[in-house]
C-alpha cells in the first residue's frame, strides 16, 4: 500500500515511475531504427520512391522518440545516486564499467552518426548515408545489450568476489560478469519485443491511413510489413519467453512460483492457473480457474514433474504475488493477441484482402500501443519479481537505499510527476500528430538549421538525382 512516510517506498516508486517512462522510448527506437534500416536498404535496392517516402516519414518520428529516449534516461540514472547510493557504492566496480562500456560504445556510434542520418542525405553519398543508418540501428542494439548485461547480471550474479568492505569486485573473467546465466535469454527477448512494439505502431499507422485511403501505396506497405512481422515474429517471441521462463525457474524459482501463483508445492504435477485472485495472507490463489498439470509439462516436460511453491522459500524472501502474478498475465495475453493478429493478417493476405478488411484495421489500431503495453509488464514482472533483492540472493532492496527522509524523496517524485507529464505528454501528442498525418510524395524532411520540417525534394541541388525515379 501506499505509505507517504516510507522513504524506501518511496524511492522505489520514484525508480518505477522514472524508468517505465525511459523504458517505452528505447523499445520504440529500437525496432524503428532497424525499420529505417530496412526502408532506406528496399530504396536503394528497388528505387522506388516510397520507400523513401516512408524513410522521411517515420525518420522524424524516431528523431523525437531517439530525444525523449535519450533526456529520460539522463534523468533516471541521477537516481543512482541520490536515491541508491549504498547500491551504487556496493555494486559500482561491477556494474559501473558496464554502464561506461554502453556510453563509450552505443552512445558515441549513435551519436557520430546520428546527425548524418537525420541531416546528411542530401549531403553526402547514398552508400554513406545508408552506412549512417545501419551505425544509428546498430548502436540501439548496442545500448540494449550492455543496459541488459547490467540487469541481467543483478537477477543473476557471478563472476564476482567480496571485498573486505562488502562491495562487488570483478573476478578475474569480466566475460563470465557480461554474458551471465540469465543475459542471453533477456537479450533476445527483449529486444524482439522491441522488434514487435515497432511493428504494431507502424501498423496501427498503415491501417488509420488504409481506412481513409485504401488505394494509399505508402499505406499498403506500411501494414503490409507490419503484418509480416507479426506473423512471423509473435510466435517466435511466444517460443522466446518460455526458453526465458525456464531459465528463470532454474535460477530464479521464487520468481516463477509468483508468476504462477504456486503458493504451495504439488509433488505430483502443478496446475496451470489462468486466472484468478492471489491472496498472500491466505496462501492461496482465490476463484482460480486452472488447467491440472499443465503448469508441469510447460515448465518440467512431464505431467506428474513435481513443483515447489512459496511454501519452500522463506516469507522475508518472497516476491509480491499478486503484482508478479497479473503483470505476468498481462505480457502473455498480450504476447497470444499479437499472434492472433498476425494469423488474421495471413488469412487476410492469403484471400487477396488484406487492405480491404476494415474491422482488421481496426483490430490493428486497438493493438498499436500493445507492444508497450507489453513491455512494461515484462519489466513489472522482471523487477518485482526479484524483490526483495537488488543482487539476487545478496543485496536487499531495503539495504541498498540512500539515508534520506521521506519528505525529500517525495518532493523529487512529485517533481518528477509533473515534468514528466507536462514534457513527455507533449512530446507524445506531437509523435501522435506526425502519425496522424499522412505519407506523401516528396515526404517532409529533417533539415539543420529550422525550427520545424521542412520538404527538401526540389530544393538542394542534386538532391532529385539521388531519389531515384518517381512512381
Amino acid at each position: 500500500m501506499f505509505d507517504p512516510t516510507d522513504a524506501l517506498f518511496l524511492a522505489r516508486l520514484q525508480f518505477a515511475f522514472t524508468v517505465s517512462f525511459h523504458f517505452i522510448f528505447p523499445a520504440f527506437s529500437i525496432g524503428l531504427a532497424s525499420y529505417l534500416a530496412v526502408l532506406e536498404a528496399l530504396w536503394l535496392k528497388t528505387g522506388k520512391q516510397h520507400y523513401l517516402d516512408l524513410f522521411k516519414y517515420w525518420l522524424k518520428i524516431f528523431a523525437v522518440a531517439f530525444a525523449m529516449g535519450v533526456v529520460s534516461g539522463i534523468v533516471m540514472s541521477y537516481q543512482f545516486g541520490t536515491n541508491w547510493s549504498v547500491f551504487s557504492d556496493k555494486a559500482g566496480p561491477v556494474i559501473g564499467p558496464l554502464m561506461a562500456y554502453e556510453v563509450l560504445t552505443a552512445f558515441f556510434l549513435e551519436a557520430g552518426f546520428l546527425g548524418v542520418m537525420l541531416f546528411g542525405m542530401n549531403k553526402v553519398g547514398k552508400k554513406l548515408h545508408f552506412f549512417a543508418t545501419l551505425m544509428v540501428a546498430s548502436g540501439t542494439f548496442v545500448s540494449a545489450f550492455w543496459i541488459l548485461s547490467v540487469n541481467s547480471w543483478m537477477q543473476t550474479p557471478v563472476g564476482f568476489e567480496m571485498g573486505a568492505n562488502g562491495q562487488f569486485l570483478p573476478g578475474p573473467s569480466w566475460w563470465d560478469i557480461v554474458f551471465n546465466p540469465s543475459f542471453p535469454y533477456r537479450l533476445v527477448h527483449t529486444v524482439t519485443a522491441a522488434y514487435l512494439t515497432t511493428a504494431f505502431v507502424v501498423g496501427a499507422v498503415g491501417a488509420w491511413h488504409l481506412l481513409k485511403d485504401r488505394t494509399s501505396q505508402h499505406a499498403r506497405t506500411m501494414f503490409s510489413m507490419a503484418m509480416w512481422m507479426a506473423a512471423l515474429v509473435a510466435p517466435v517471441q511466444i517460443f522466446l519467453g518460455d526458453m526465458h521462463g525456464l531459465n528463470t525457474l532454474e535460477h530464479q524459482p521464487a520468481k516463477v512460483m509468483a508468476m504462477e501463483g504456486h503458493y504451495r508445492s504439488h509433488p505430483d504435477g502443478a496446475p496451470l492457473i489462468l486466472f484468478g485472485i492471489p491472496d498472500s495472507t491466505a496462501r492461496e490463489v482465490k476463484y482460480a480457474l486452472e488447467v491440472p498439470k499443465l503448469s508441469s509439462l510447460i515448465l518440467k516436460h512431464e505431467w506428474d514433474a513435481p513443483l515447489a511453491g512459496l511454501d519452500t522459500i522463506p516469507l522475508e524472501d518472497q516476491p509480491p504475488v499478486g503484482t508478479v502474478f497479473w503483470a505476468f498475465r498481462i505480457m502473455v495475453g498480450i504476447g497470444f493477441a499479437m499472434l492472433g493478429l498476425g494469423l488474421w493478417s495471413l488469412w487476410a493476405r492469403w484471400r487477396g484482402k488484406l487492405y480491404e478488411m476494415p474491422w482488421l484495421h481496426r483490430a490493428a489500431i486497438v493493438m498499436g500501443p500493445s507492444g508497450f503495453v507489453a513491455v512494461i509488464a515484462g519489466w513489472v514482472t522482471t523487477e518485482v519479481g526479484r524483490q526483495p533483492w537488488t543482487v539476487n540472493g545478496l543485496l536487499r532492496t531495503a539495504d541498498s537505499a540512500s539515508p534520506l527522509d521521506a519528505p525529500a524523496v517525495a518532493t523529487s517524485l512529485l517533481a518528477f510527476i509533473l515534468v514528466y507529464f507536462t514534457v513527455f505528454g507533449i512530446g507524445t501528442w506531437y509523435l501522435l500528430r506526425l502519425m496522424k498525418a499522412p505519407p506523401k510524395s516528396g515526404e517532409v524532411g529533417v533539415k539543420r538549421g529550422e525550427s520545424g520540417p521542412v520538404r527538401t525534394a526540389g530544393i538542394t541541388p542534386g538532391f532529385d538525382q539521388m531519389t531515384g525515379p518517381k512512381e
